[in-house]
Protein backbone atom coordinates (compact mmCIF):
# COMPACT_ATOMS: atom_id res chain seq x y z
CA UNK A 1 0.00 0.00 0.00
CA UNK A 2 2.06 3.37 -1.05
CA UNK A 3 1.81 6.03 1.90
CA UNK A 4 0.49 9.74 1.11
CA UNK A 5 2.30 12.51 1.41
CA UNK A 6 1.67 14.10 5.06
CA UNK A 7 0.58 17.83 5.37
CA UNK A 8 3.46 19.02 5.95
CA UNK A 9 5.61 17.61 3.24
CA UNK A 10 2.20 18.24 0.87
CA UNK A 11 2.96 22.16 1.99
CA UNK A 12 6.16 22.79 3.01
CA UNK A 13 4.93 26.27 4.36
CA UNK A 14 3.32 24.10 6.99
CA UNK A 15 4.89 23.05 10.45
CA UNK A 16 6.51 19.84 10.54
CA UNK A 17 4.36 18.93 14.03
CA UNK A 18 0.70 19.33 15.59
CA UNK A 19 2.75 21.22 18.59
CA UNK A 20 4.74 23.29 16.43
CA UNK A 21 1.54 24.16 14.09
CA UNK A 22 -0.22 24.95 17.10
CA UNK A 23 2.32 27.16 18.67
CA UNK A 24 2.31 29.01 15.75
CA UNK A 25 -1.51 29.25 15.86
CA UNK A 26 -1.16 30.80 19.33
CA UNK A 27 1.02 33.39 18.66
CA UNK A 28 -1.41 34.87 15.80
CA UNK A 29 -4.11 34.89 17.58
CA UNK A 30 -2.32 37.15 20.47
CA UNK A 31 -1.20 39.37 17.55
CA UNK A 32 -4.30 39.43 16.23
CA UNK A 33 -6.20 40.01 19.62
CA UNK A 34 -3.91 42.48 20.21
CA UNK A 35 -5.63 44.85 17.64
CA UNK A 36 -1.97 46.38 16.47
CA UNK A 37 -1.82 45.22 12.93
CA UNK A 38 -2.32 47.02 9.94
CA UNK A 39 -5.49 45.75 7.56
CA UNK A 40 -3.63 43.55 5.32
CA UNK A 41 -1.47 41.68 8.02
CA UNK A 42 -4.50 41.13 9.72
CA UNK A 43 -5.90 39.41 6.62
CA UNK A 44 -2.47 37.80 5.77
CA UNK A 45 -2.05 36.48 9.57
CA UNK A 46 -6.07 35.26 10.04
CA UNK A 47 -5.03 33.28 6.30
CA UNK A 48 -2.06 32.09 7.99
CA UNK A 49 -4.34 31.14 11.15
CA UNK A 50 -7.06 29.16 8.84
CA UNK A 51 -4.04 26.94 7.04
CA UNK A 52 -2.77 26.22 10.74
CA UNK A 53 -6.11 25.34 12.39
CA UNK A 54 -6.87 23.05 9.09
CA UNK A 55 -3.61 21.40 9.52
CA UNK A 56 -3.77 21.01 12.87
CA UNK A 57 -7.77 19.35 12.89
CA UNK A 58 -6.48 17.33 10.05
CA UNK A 59 -3.59 15.96 12.56
CA UNK A 60 -6.32 15.38 15.20
CA UNK A 61 -8.53 13.45 12.98
CA UNK A 62 -5.49 11.54 11.82
CA UNK A 63 -4.87 10.31 15.23
CA UNK A 64 -8.20 9.75 16.27
CA UNK A 65 -8.50 7.25 13.07
CA UNK A 66 -5.81 5.26 13.84
CA UNK A 67 -6.47 5.07 17.69
CA UNK A 68 -10.43 3.47 16.29
CA UNK A 69 -8.12 1.40 14.22
CA UNK A 70 -6.33 -0.38 16.94
CA UNK A 71 -8.96 -0.53 19.01
CA UNK A 72 -11.28 -2.36 16.45
CA UNK A 73 -12.94 0.61 15.01
CA UNK A 74 -15.08 0.61 18.65
CA UNK A 75 -14.22 3.23 20.43
CA UNK A 76 -13.45 3.47 24.22
CA UNK A 77 -14.59 6.12 26.11
CA UNK A 78 -12.23 7.96 28.38
CA UNK A 79 -12.51 7.42 32.19
CA UNK A 80 -13.91 10.03 34.33
CA UNK A 81 -11.34 9.08 36.91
Amino acid sequence: MPRTASPATANPDLPATYEAALEELEQLVAQLDAGQLPLDQLLVRYQRGAALLSFCRDRLTAVENQIQVLEGQQPKPWDAA
